[in-house]
């Protein structure tokens, strides 16, 4: 008589900590306010998050690119508070997605995660300070959501070839794949600087594109990214600068009890689903993502030409990338 064995169940326990902690943390702090009516006036906040939250446990998406947009654009929420605010909630909800991961020991690329986190912490900071200050946070998005959209194409093209290769691990790492993983983290944390996401779709657009890491392995890989750089965000923002104001603190209390399940849920979620459904599923967000900026924002003319330039570059671009042959990829 045969007995098939099980393999044991993976508990999440960190997560289960956290979980228990920031609850216990929230319902006391909440409890100790004379005045708590301001969580009804956030509602459309924490409905926000619901999405947000998901899609930035589930996706190479922080949650920013869900709430920035709707915050400035629909809820005429200052962009200096919709990204202060993206820190402070991705700090709750992506963490709690990472530690999910972390304690279902799901696939990722610590190599990938190291050099890309090394150059994202100065990027961040130098976007920071002398980046921030000097752009519009409008034509900034409709620029990002653009080359995202072009990556997004080029991912569907190369995925339709039934032979395309795809590992599990960045093979052969070498110096060269160090710079060149730390030169994208840089970029991406300038990026993350302005909307408190970008990072994670930025250097998930050269891993998946030019090393063909599997988008499986790639996606809670950069949402390990992300938290580390959202954690250092929110410590700039609230210790160094000093500019998390009333109105980001009151957002962040709304929505604390609601990105810590939906984080860790898309986190749980996209470790069941097949990577060509994890592609889709990225399709729509960067469809979603680009004609929702353009419904919101209603570009004028030389938006519009800003649009179409940077959805041509970015084409060209990742093509080009997505050409390139490394020897150890073959």
């Amino acid at each position: 008589m045969s007995t098939s064995i099980r393999p044991a169940r993976r508990i999440p326990i960190l997560y289960l900590l956290f979980l228990v902690s920031v609850l216990s943390g929230w319902g006391w702090y909440m409890s100790s306010l004379p005045d708590v009516h301001f969580l009804a006036r956030r509602w459309t906040a924490a409905l926000t998050m619901v999405l947000g939250s998901f899609i930035a446990g589930s996706s190479p998406e922080g949650s920013a690119a869900i709430s920035y947009p709707v915050f400035t654009l629909l809820l005429k929420i200052p962009p200096p508070v919709a990204r202060n605010f993206s820190f402070a909630i991705q700090s709750i909800g992506m963490s709690s997605a990472t530690l999910l991961i972390l304690g279902l020991r799901v696939k990722v690329d610590w190599n990938y995660i190291r050099y890309v986190t090394l150059g994202g912490i100065f990027g961040l900071v130098f976007g920071t300070y002398y980046v921030v200050p000097l752009i519009s946070p409008v034509a900034a998005k409709l620029f990002f959501v653009s080359l995202w959209l072009s990556f997004g194409i080029t991912l569907w093209r190369e995925n339709r070839n039934p032979a395309r290769i795809v590992v599990d691990t960045i093979p052969d790492f070498q110096l060269p794949d160090m710079i060149r993983l730390a030169l994208f983290g840089l970029v991406g944390g300038v990026i993350s600087s302005i909307f408190g996401t970008g990072i994670n779709i930025f250097t998930f657009c050269l891993v998946t594109i030019y090393y063909r890491l599997n988008e499986k392995v790639a996606t809670p890989s950069s949402v390990i990214i992300m938290t580390i750089e959202t954690l250092l965000g929110f410590f700039l923002h609230t210790q160094v600068l000093h500019d998390f104001n009333q109105e980001s603190f009151e957002l962040w209390l709304t929505c604390i009890p609601v990105v810590i399940f939906f984080a860790p849920l898309g986190a749980f979620v996209i470790t069941k689903l097949a990577r060509p459904i994890i592609a889709r599923l990225l399709y729509v967000i960067l469809i979603v993502q680009f004609f929702g900026a353009l419904i919101v924002i209603r570009p004028s003319g030389i938006q519009w030409v800003l649009c179409i330039v940077t959805l041509a570059a970015g084409l060209g671009l990742f093509a080009y990338i997505a050409r390139l042959r490394r020897r150890s990829v073959r």
